[in-house]
Parts: structure tokens; C-alpha cells; sequence
């Protein structure tokens, strides 16, 4: 059995440089948990987590070691705690300005997720080119004009930027983004983006992941 956990933990070294796939199985172990923790369990073993995680206990011990040890053994992890350092690991402990640039049907789908809130990620700035768009209220957000992108994100002081635009049109948007301070993107336009140092981009291939579940279905 794992250790107990226990509260009081510094938030981990923000250059500690942590494999993606582990950041992945860190999201997925807090589903989990906060599954656990709203049906009432205060504890929860490494075996039970990596069974939900489709993982090994092991792996779940290696995973959640490399942000600290953890308290006495043999009563497994305490979920409530759990749950809050793992939000604290992951920035969830914070709210985080989103901005949508792209509102036609993926931006607007985006735009509306129900579930940011719900993780602290708040869209506060929508904008687009087309100006039978501007103006228009999407989400509780007036959509602005792409133009005034630069402005209107230091306003709006944006910690993330979705890119849910034409490819062609990504390279520009990406680099004014930057420019005006934003160090984190999500791009859904699939397009290769050259950006400064210290600006993260994760890209969204929604084709590519089909070709997965093609590649999957063949070889089955």
C-alpha cells in the first residue's frame, strides 16, 4: 500500500521539468480522485488509482513521487488532500484567463465548453476578422475585432490563447499573441507555429487522432 498523504506540501519547483505523459496520468488520476472524493471515500489505494488510470501501482507511486514523499504507509492516500495537491501540481489552485481567437463553429464550441469553469480556466475575450461576428455575445463574451488583438489581450492580461482559425492564418495571430505576452497556446489550426522561447504550444490535431482510431480498428 502507499503512503498516507499528508496536507502540507510546498508547491513543487516550477522548473522541475516533469514527462508529459506523467502530467496526462496526473489529470487523469484527479478525475479520479474527485470521483472517489464526491462518493464519500477519504482513502485510496495506488492499486485503485492505477486500476482506474488503466496503469500499474507502481507507476502511480513513481508518478506521485516525483512531486514529494508522502506520509506513513499502509493506509493508502488520503483523497480530499490528494485531490488538493494534485490541483496545486497541475495550477488548478488558480484561475486562468482564456482567450478564444476564432469564433466560427470550433471556436465557438470551445468558447462554450461547460467544463473550463468547472477547472478555473475563464474565457474572457473571443475575437474574429468577420464582421458579421463582431459584435455578436457568445458565452456571456462579446466578440471583438481581431485587429485590436494585441490591446485587448494586455486588457485583458490573457494567460492563454486557443487558436481555432484557418491555418494559413495561424503563424500571425501566434507570433502577435506572443508578442503580447501570452505564453501559452492551443492550436487547433494544425498549422507548424514558430514562437519565442518561454511560449508553450500544444496542438490539437483532431485528424490525427483519427487516423489513431483508424490505425486501432485496423489491427485490432
Amino acid at each position: 500500500m502507499p503512503h498516507l498523504f499528508t496536507a502540507a506540501r510546498a508547491r513543487p519547483d516550477p522548473v522541475k521539468r516533469i514527462a508529459d505523459p506523467t502530467v496526462r496520468r496526473l489529470s487523469l488520476y484527479l478525475r479520479f480522485l474527485e470521483e472517489f472524493e464526491g462518493a464519500g471515500r477519504t482513502t485510496i489505494s495506488s492499486g485503485e488509482l492505477a486500476q482506474s488510470g488503466h496503469t500499474t501501482p507502481a507507476q502511480v507511486r513513481k508518478d506521485l513521487s516525483s512531486f514529494g514523499s508522502f506520509g506513513k504507509r499502509g493506509l493508502g492516500y488520503g483523497t480530499h488532500d490528494l485531490v488538493a495537491h494534485i490541483r496545486q501540481i497541475l495550477g488548478l489552485d488558480r484561475t486562468w484567463r482564456l482567450v478564444v481567437v476564432g469564433a466560427g463553429r470550433m471556436g465557438s464550441a470551445i468558447a462554450q465548453f461547460p467544463g473550463f469553469r468547472d477547472r478555473g480556466f475563464h474565457v474572457v475575450g473571443i475575437f474574429d476578422l468577420d464582421p458579421r461576428r463582431i459584435g455578436q455575445t457568445l458565452a456571456g463574451v462579446t466578440i471583438a475585432d481581431v485587429c485590436h488583438l494585441e490591446a485587448d489581450v494586455q486588457r485583458l492580461r490573457a494567460d492563454i490563447a486557443v487558436l481555432a482559425l484557418p491555418p494559413a492564418a495561424a503563424q500571425s495571430i501566434a507570433t502577435r499573441l506572443a508578442q503580447a505576452g501570452v505564453h501559452a497556446l492551443l492550436d487547433f489550426s494544425t498549422a507548424p507555429l514558430t514562437v519565442p522561447a518561454g511560449v508553450t504550444v500544444r496542438r490539437m490535431d483532431l485528424a490525427m487522432e483519427l487516423e489513431v482510431l483508424s490505425f486501432a480498428l485496423t489491427n485490432r
